[in-house]
This record gives structure tokens, C-alpha cells and sequence, in this order.
């Protein structure tokens, strides 16, 4: 199941990633720095967070074809 585990990994790099970048969203905000790097970011790590995701249903979806199949 190689293709779960870096999805998974793949999740939690992104949820990771959308933190920091919320976090720093936070300290440039207060120091009256430009926000629209930081707003990109989060969009970056949406995104990969949403295709990892997309990665664990497609995989989920075809394990199950395949053990009806099989059986």
C-alpha cells in the first residue's frame, strides 16, 4: 500500500505546510508586511492537501474493485 503512505505523508506535509504559512500569515500581518505570499502558500498547501487526499480515495476505491474481483 506504498500509494496510502505517501499520500498520508503527503497530508500531513500539507496540513503542516497551510500551519506555518498561517502562522507567519499572522507575524507579517503584525508587522505590517506584505500578505499575499503568504496567502499563496496556503493556497499551495490547499491544493496538495486536497490531490493527497484525492490520491488515498482513488486508491481506496480501486482496492475495492479489485477485492470484488477477486472474489
Amino acid at each position: 500500500m506504498s500509494a496510502i503512505n505517501t499520500a498520508t505523508y503527503g497530508v500531513i506535509s500539507a496540513s503542516n505546510r497551510f500551519n506555518q504559512s498561517a502562522l507567519q500569515t499572522v507575524q507579517d500581518a503584525s508587522s505590517d508586511k506584505d500578505l499575499v505570499s503568504d496567502f499563496v502558500e496556503q493556497q499551495e498547501a490547499r491544493v496538495a492537501f486536497q490531490a493527497s487526499v484525492s490520491v488515498i480515495k482513488t486508491t481506496d476505491k480501486m482496492t475495492g474493485n479489485l477485492l470484488n474481483i477477486v472474489a
